[in-house]
């Protein structure tokens, strides 16, 4: 692949801000030029999207600013474990517990009238207030709160739950529908 001279010059011309950017970021030098490298490598990668006649340094900062932003989520996700011992503790919930227990729920919200299990899903599953469900559904505010607890409370007959927090288990997907903050 061969870039454009001027865009090549521009690209060079843009590095030392690139870096000293990047060492006030990360307060390591190494660490900043990496960044600076991986910066340039995804510009010229992605060349084709720069717009010539704009401002290059400014869409380089960009690309920095935004690879920097992503490595810190991935790493403040990470935990260090250099022993073992905290990766010896962990331990996991079966896979196919919940798999069952989310095709139950599928099962049981098919068989709610359409208007309850619409609120329901609004308003347990998609996050919505009651009174955007209402807004999105053209009713009133009361009339979404009273599906939703039918179909709460026909959902938990259908599953044949009697005490929600021990039948329903670690599924945060089931809890969030049937103990949606109202």
């Amino acid at each position: 692949m061969s870039i454009d001279g001027d865009i090549r010059n521009s690209m060079l011309k843009a590095t030392p801000n690139l870096r000293a950017f990047a060492i006030s970021l990360t307060n390591n030098v190494d660490r900043a030029d990496d960044l600076v490298q991986e910066t340039l490598m995804r510009a010229i990668a992605n060349i084709d999207r720069f717009q010539p006649g704009t401002n290059m340094q400014a869409w380089l900062f960009t690309i920095l600013r935004n690879l920097f932003h992503s490595e810190y989520r991935k790493r403040r996700r990470e935990v260090e474990d250099a022993d073992g011992k905290y990766a010896a503790a962990l331990s996991v919930q079966p896979d196919q517990l919940p798999h069952l227990d989310f095709e139950d729920l599928q099962k049981a919200l098919a068989r709610l009238p359409h208007d309850q299990r619409e609120a329901l899903l609004l308003v347990g599953a998609s996050g919505f207030s009651y009174e955007q469900a209402a807004e999105i559904c053209g009713c009133a505010v009361g009339t979404i709160k009273s599906r939703v607890n039918r179909a709460r409370n026909r959902l938990a007959e259908l599953m044949h739950f009697t005490d929600m927090d021990e039948d329903i288990g670690p599924d945060r997907v089931t809890l969030s529908v049937m103990h949606a903050v109202a």
